[in-house]
């Protein structure tokens, strides 16, 4: 495998997600969304943490245009858990173990869970959205925490979608 991709894999190894270029970044939600689902997530699966015990899901944002499931897609299966949620957690059905979140409206990025990555996981960059979370002082400082997105966060999600449309 090249040094610019990076291959995402469920537990026991039969779907496979690889990833072509840099990530867009690399954060932990504290979002409600995410605490639902990661909670609905728990009882279909195996006793393999979602969520931080500061109640986060740890993602790497992707483009689009650089990821493909190399294998197993007949194993992946859609989970969506609330009515007007945008995402859809997408879990190996083979190990039920949570690969990626993809959106509904179309954005231009999907969110990985950081743990499946077979090589190191790019660094945390930020905890986000922690406005939902009763008591944000608890959080560690490292990486920096925001009520909402970073400015570094929205750009990153703007060049990159201005890449996509150049062809970068």
């Amino acid at each position: 495998m090249p040094v610019n991709q990076s291959l995402v894999e469920c537990s026991c190894g039969q779907v496979a997600v690889e990833l072509e270029g840099a990530p867009i970044y690399c954060t932990v939600c504290h979002c409600d969304d995410c605490q639902f689902a990661a909670d609905e997530l728990a009882k279909l699966l195996p006793p393999e943490p979602i969520m931080d015990p500061f109640l986060g899901t740890h993602y790497v944002l992707h483009r689009n245009d650089r990821y493909a499931v190399v294998r197993g897609q007949e194993h992946l299966h859609p989970y969506k858990f609330r009515d007007k949620s945008p995402t859809r957690r997408m879990v190996a059905t083979c190990c039920n173990s949570p690969l990626f979140v993809s959106f509904e409206n179309s954005q231009h990025w999907i969110s990985l869970y950081r743990q499946r990555f077979l090589d190191e996981a790019p660094p945390l960059q930020s905890r986000i959205a922690t406005k939902f979370l009763k008591d944000p002082s608890t959080l560690p400082t490292d990486p920096p925490a925001y009520k909402s997105f970073p400015l570094k966060l929205i750009v990153r999600l703007v060049v990159s979608r201005l890449q996509m449309i150049i062809g970068r």
